[in-house]
């Protein structure tokens, strides 16, 4: 059987369009006061979250109209923190051609289906049309130097993920732009952690013309960024990977959770990087549906909460791919973003081979993803059926699949798969199986799931299609309600059994590799 080269990951990032999703009040900003009307819910003790009782909120659907994903900058604007906990204050630079303007705070959950509730709304604020952005010369870094426009205190925020609304005031036709921000759980013992992706957003961002794939002029690959700052707004809406590929799965997580009683605990993947004490005890470390790049302590933080009885998810594809580091910017530490895609360009294979930020998978240091995600990046762009491999298996159970059966349109547009080499982890055991075809070559795609000695699970769904599967409607043009049905069933499966503990005591791993036969990788390398 041919094996398609693993070609670069992701040409390009989310949707494009405004995401889905909604509403409360209280909390104060300086430079404004609160919205005024009372917050509903009841006082939660230093941001801790109660999923249920929070998820019980009215919500509001209007947190999502009237978004605007041109380039016009009529409202456009970042925060100085990634991710902070409940109480402690961030700031806000807006750039804008309004006189005035508002942020709103929403909260992401399930909330009946609204998809989010309003915590916090700013008295209108002064606007400032701000400097344009720089660009750093050979690297191709775009940053700004913005003053901040208000101060956000966050007092009494539940943890979770939130959407910053800026709404500009009397400015004709300048719509709504979203800044994310995640307030970060404080410890995440016995709890079900999710995680955003924040360095793919940024990897992603082409906000200024420069992106780690593309730029300049001819908008190529060789004038593309190598190294990319987080002292910028997002492209688009703001907040484009997040809706594409994370909420998704937080409003059904979160539903579940609600349901079972799954305690839930958030965090970045900054924080595998920058507090990897805080994953100490983790029930589940749950990566959405993009989680592409990867320092070197952020896999360690995972490896060794894996090897600590941790279970692990990835429901996405392409996961654990680029090798990244992080610098120091102007506004803080690691708010800099370092992937020369190319350990000759990059200076740090000299100095330090370890750092050097080429592919995981490559020299000087080769270590391949599968190692800690079981499946192999591969190609894309791609779309097939899930075909079903082994029903028996018990993240199927409820699910009434048969061997063969095949769901509508669940594997693209990047997708994963099972490798002989030697960096696959056993036992592992591939529940789908389903033929694709990518750039004209055929391979396979697989979901599989292997277990360690400390107990713990770890599944992945080898398909980047699998988040907009997990809330009715998500995807129309490619899935139907099997498809979603059966993503949805699985998903529970995986999350009550990794809330329970190490996945891997009560449901080891049939290895079934001796059947499957998989091929081996082209351009893999065993550790």
């Amino acid at each position: 059987m041919l094996m398609v080269a693993s070609f670069a990951a992701c040409s390009g990032g989310g949707s494009k369009k405004p995401g889905q999703g909604a509403g409360g009040s209280g909390g104060a900003a300086s430079g404004g006061a609160s919205s005024g009307a009372p917050s509903t819910s009841a006082p939660a003790a230093a941001g801790a979250l109660d999923v249920k009782a929070e998820n019980a909120q009215p919500g509001t659907p209007a947190w999502k109209t009237g978004i605007d994903s041109g380039a016009d900058h009529g409202i456009e604007g970042f925060a100085d923190q990634v991710a902070v906990t409940s109480g402690q204050p961030f700031k806000l630079y807006v750039n804008t051609t309004a006189q005035q303007f508002t942020a709103t705070a929403f909260r992401i959950g399930f909330y009946n289906g609204a998809q989010g509730r309003q915590i916090w709304k700013s008295e209108p604020t002064p606007g400032k049309v701000q400097p344009a952005p720089s660009i750093k010369a050979q690297v191709n870094t775009v940053s700004t130097a913005w003053q901040p426009s208000l101060t956000v205190a966050t007092t009494g925020w539940p943890e979770g993920s939130y959407l910053i609304r800026l709404d500009p005031a009397g400015a004709a036709g300048k719509a709504a732009r979203f800044v994310p921000i995640t307030v970060r759980s404080t410890s995440t013992a016995g709890k079900v952690v999710l995680i955003n992706a924040v360095t793919t957003w940024q990897a992603y961002n082409s906000y200024g013309g420069y992106d780690l794939y593309s730029g300049g002029p001819k908008n190529d690959y060789a004038h593309r960024a190598r190294i990319v700052s987080f002292d910028r707004p997002y492209d688009t809406t703001g907040a484009d990977r997040f809706q594409t590929y994370e909420q998704s799965s937080i409003v059904f997580t979160e539903k579940l959770a609600a349901e079972h009683d799954i305690p839930l605990a958030y965090a970045t993947d900054l924080d595998l990087h920058e507090n990897p004490d805080l994953f100490q005890g983790a029930r589940a470390i749950i990566t959405l549906g993009h989680d592409e790049y990867w320092s070197a302590r952020m896999r360690d933080t995972v490896t060794k909460a894996r090897d600590a009885g941790t279970n692990v998810a990835f429901l996405g594809a392409n996961a654990v791919f680029r090798h990244i580091r992080f610098e120091d910017s102007p506004l803080g530490k690691d708010r800099i973003q370092v992937d020369y895609k190319d350990a000759a360009e990059d200076p740090m294979h000299v100095t330090d081979p370890s750092e050097s930020t080429q592919d995981w998978r490559y020299p000087p240091l080769p270590r391949p993803e599968n190692v800690l995600t079981g499946v192999l990046y591969e190609c894309n762009p791609a779309n097939a059926d899930l075909v079903v491999y082994d029903p028996d298996s018990w993240l199927l159970a409820g699910t009434g699949a048969k061997a063969g059966q095949a769901f509508k349109g669940l594997v693209g547009v990047e997708y994963d798969r099972v490798v002989s080499d030697s960096s696959t982890p056993h036992p592992i055991q591939a529940i789908s199986h389903s033929p694709i075809t990518c750039r004209k070559t055929k391979s396979y795609a697989d979901a599989a799931y292997y277990t360690v000695p400390s107990g713990a699970g770890v599944f992945a769904t080898g398909t980047m299609r699998w988040n907009c599967a997990l809330v009715d409607g998500g995807c129309t043009d490619k899935l139907d309600g099997p498809s979603h049905a059966f993503a949805q069933k699985v998903t529970a499966n995986v999350l009550l059994a990794f809330a329970a503990g190490p996945a891997g005591k009560d449901h080891p791993a049939q290895d079934n590799t001796a059947r499957l036969k998989p091929a081996p990788s082209e351009g893999g390398q065993a550790p």
